[in-house]
């Protein structure tokens, strides 16, 4: 890990952050990267019992370069040419054998000082770029949105472009590129000790949201001391539902800011992009994971909007987005976005 002086393009990013998020804390004092190896990685779970991988201050910004979850061998058999694995990656999957019960490979955790449970951990996703020319698609028999018509195993390569933001997934079908984290969190209380990286849950962890693109805030409730913030499952993009189990897997390099927010009080993972608030549910259950999300925008809006329970309910209706993020890690994931613009001052003479 190295700690540096803020550069002036993250000075920039901070400026371009939503309202809300810029109310929270003053620009950070000093930038650092955490870079994967054996001794700075979880493997499927996040745990309130892990040592820090780093240690950082309110405000301070954070570079993570985070590993593609596959191994090196797949990767080769799939085409991936073996100079183009990285390294990291091969170190990990030879000398990690603390594995389980999940399948992510996760960078952290990052302790960020005086954060308490109870606490909110702001995290302003400033930036995020390709690590990797190259991603995968994936499915297993037994998994996905539908385990009975595929009972076979599948990978593909997809090569990227960094310059054109466009990846080539066959001959006449280009995907547009927009990178985001599938798992970011917090560890849960220290008494759960390890818990899965599959399914999402209050402490955030696999939301597999792709509104959580560079330029987004999300807050997650600060469930254990340090708050302990883990990531990874980088996607180059994903659509709604990631119904045959994975995305465009990659590794990516994020840039993170991390504030802690003292008065202010969650139960579950909240986000706001620079042109929505997005609310958030997961449950094993599609519909108790959608009225979860609707109820936590409802809360959002008497809370932030001062608005009654009735008129927020009605506001969600007919200005609300709905949206499945994903329905294959065991829990599911809905989010709903309500667009900031709706929320105009008065006109000027009214």
């Amino acid at each position: 890990m190295r700690r540096l002086f803020l550069p002036a393009i993250l000075l920039a990013c901070l400026m371009a952050l939503p309202a809300r998020s810029q109310q929270s804390g003053a620009a950070a004092a000093h930038a650092y990267t955490l870079e994967p190896t054996p001794k700075t990685v979880a493997w499927g779970y996040y745990s309130a019992h892990v040592p820090p991988a780093l240690t950082v201050k309110s405000g301070d910004v954070v570079q993570v370069h985070t590993l593609i979850t596959s191994s090196p061998t797949a990767l080769e058999r799939a085409g991936v040419p073996p100079a183009e694995v990285e390294p990291a990656l091969r170190q990990i999957f030879d000398q990690v054998k603390d594995r389980g019960p999940g399948g992510h490979i996760l960078n952290g955790p990052i302790y960020v000082d005086g954060a308490e449970p109870g606490d909110v951990l702001e995290v302003r996703i400033l930036k995020i770029r390709l690590a990797i020319p190259y991603a995968y698609n994936a499915f297993v028999p037994g998994k996905g949105f539908l385990p009975d018509d595929f009972p076979y195993y599948r990978m593909k390569i997809i090569p990227l472009d960094s310059k054109t933001m466009i990846g080539h997934f066959a001959p006449g079908i280009d995907i547009p590129l927009h990178p985001f984290f599938g798992s970011m969190g917090v560890a849960p209380p220290e008494a759960m000790g390890k818990i899965s990286s599959n399914p999402p849950w209050f402490h955030g962890g696999n939301m597999d949201n792709k509104e959580l693109v560079a330029g987004t805030t999300l807050y997650l409730p600060v469930q254990a001391p340090g708050a302990l913030f883990f990531v990874g499952d980088g996607h180059a993009g994903q659509g709604d539902g990631e119904v045959d189990i994975t995305a465009l897997e990659t590794s990516l390099i994020g840039t993170f800011q991390f504030i802690v927010r003292k008065r202010m009080h969650l139960l579950w993972p909240e986000a706001e992009t620079p042109t929505h608030y997005i609310s958030m549910g997961f449950s094993p259950d599609l519909v108790e994971a959608t009225k979860m999300s609707v109820r936590n925008m409802i809360n959002f809006l008497v809370a932030q909007k001062h608005l009654t329970r009735s008129e927020a309910y009605m506001l969600t209706s007919v200005a609300g987005d709905v949206h499945i993020n994903e329905l294959v890690d065991g829990s599911v994931g809905v989010h709903t976005m309500i667009p900031k613009s709706i929320f105009l001052s008065p006109q000027k003479g009214k």
